[in-house]
């Protein structure tokens, strides 16, 4: 029985390498999609959970995956080389993040790729799912699979890349409701990753030429939020010096019902897409004799946003003449964004190591992450030191020299928050409502000064 006729009934085995904030949603929908799905991750705790039948991910609920687990729909292991029968399909969902000089790292691929090739069978579909550089498909894991055996390409097994579309912290933009972008490294494997993903997302499938152009689009949805994220930053401090609330701004220019989309500013970027993708991009337009000036000047404003975040709560402990060093700062939110637990990237990172490197002594709360790791100072390759989460009391606030709001989860009480912080510095606009006129905000004008 062929792959084509396997997945019409339903009876494709299908394989998902990594289980994190792509892999687990993917490997959920094709299991509930009547599909037997094995997934595979290095992390025992991962693999510990599914097993027993437990979600780790906000956005999947654990009431999705136990009933899976409970009828064997959805197994996990840590070894790819246990899976028998060896699966039809696999899905390649590793992390893709990039070295200290903002060069990509594939290596995660690379030993995707190379595990795929130890056990390489007629027949299968490889689908690439990671975010990446044009031209990864084809240049990286295509060679890596060949080159482990007899087996061809297009004749005994297929190829083809699907970005993921997870948006971290919505639920609703799930598989069945974004529509899934499709390229393949050859016709049959864009045909048969086609027909997959259809039994899964039925209608919502987009077929491009070649696996370059899917890799390109998922560039260019990341680039483009970064490159309007960077405007309206640069806008913000614009407006800090022109005395102009950018968040006022923003909301008069979004009463326009065309030709504007909202962006607003904040401490900087994070997460595994936006502050990684077009570095991707850059590194491999240099291939080329091309320079991506555009977006490498919207990293450049993005990236310093922490700096200015930093600057920002020095400024408001000067302005009551307490100095930096030795000021008791409360950071809260270091997630990368509103309602998530993921900390990969967060600007909170730099800023906490900027004000550490200060002298000042910070803490944190952030309800969804318990620990988070910062480097011993700026820049530096030293040993990470470990901050706990500390409980958001009245006291903790009133105790701290300065709050300043960097990832504004919504379960944090932040009318508490401007009541009790001596001084607060908002980089968010959480707490716009507030009340109070001495609040730092950026983007907005300064407080008058004290006298």
């Amino acid at each position: 029985m062929d792959l084509e006729t396997r997945i019409h009934n339903r009876t494709a085995r299908i394989c998902v390498l990594g289980l994190g904030y792509v892999g687990l949603p993917l490997a959920t929908e094709f299991a509930e999609a009547g599909y037997s799905v094995v997934g595979v991750d290095l992390d025992p705790s991962k693999v510990g959970k599914l097993r027993d039948g437990q979600s780790y991910i906000p956005d999947i609920a654990t009431s999705r995956i136990a009933p899976l687990v409970n009828s064997g729909s959805l197994t996990a292991t840590t070894d790819y080389t246990l899976i028998d029968p060896a699966p039809d399909a696999v899905f390649i969902c590793v992390p893709t993040p990039y070295t200290s000089l903002k060069v990509p790292d594939v290596s995660y691929i690379s030993k995707a790729a190379e595990t795929i090739a130890a056990g390489l069978c007629a027949g299968q579909l490889i689908v690439l799912e990671s975010t990446t550089y044009p031209g990864t498909t084809e240049e990286l894991v295509l060679p890596i699979l060949e080159a482990a055996g007899d087996l061809r390409h297009e004749r005994d097994f297929f190829l083809a890349f699907s970005p993921e579309r997870i948006d971290p912290g919505h639920a609703h933009y799930d598989i069945g409701t974004v529509p899934k972008v499709v390229g393949g490294a050859g016709p049959n494997g864009l045909r048969l990753a086609a027909l997959l993903f259809e039994s899964i997302a039925p209608g919502k499938v987009h077929a491009v030429s070649s696996a370059r152009t899917a890799e390109m689009a998922k560039l260019l949805e990341n680039t483009f939020r970064s490159v309007n994220i960077a405007l309206v930053n640069e806008l913000a401090l614009l407006a800090e010096r022109m005395g102009i609330d950018i968040w006022e701004v923003i909301d008069a220019a979004s009463t326009k019902p065309f030709g504007f989309m909202p962006f607003y500013p904040g401490p900087g970027v994070g997460g595994h897409c936006i502050p990684v993708d077009p570095f991707y991009l850059s590194w491999k337009a240099r291939e080329f004799d091309f320079y991506t000036r555009f977006v490498e000047l919207a990293a450049e404003i993005n990236d310093n946003m922490p700096f200015h975040t930093a600057e920002l709560v020095t400024r408001a402990l000067n302005s009551y003449e307490i100095p930096t060093k030795n000021a008791r700062v409360l950071v809260l939110g270091v997630a990368f964004k509103r309602d998530v637990d993921d900390a990969r990237n967060s600007p909170a990172r730099r800023v906490v190591e900027l004000l550490l490197a200060r002298g000042a002594k910070v803490t944190y709360h952030d309800p969804h992450v318990t620990s988070f790791k910062v480097a011993s100072t700026v820049f530096s390759r030293e040993p990470e030191t470990e901050l706990r989460s500390v409980p958001l009391t009245a006291k903790v606030v009133r105790d701290a020299h300065a709050v300043v709001v960097v990832t504004p989860h919504r379960t944090i009480d932040f009318d508490m928050v401007a009541r009790e912080a001596a001084i607060l510095v908002d980089a968010t606009g959480a707490t716009r409502d507030a009340g109070r006129s001495d609040i730092w905000r950026l983007g907005a004008p300064l407080p008058p000064q004290r006298t």
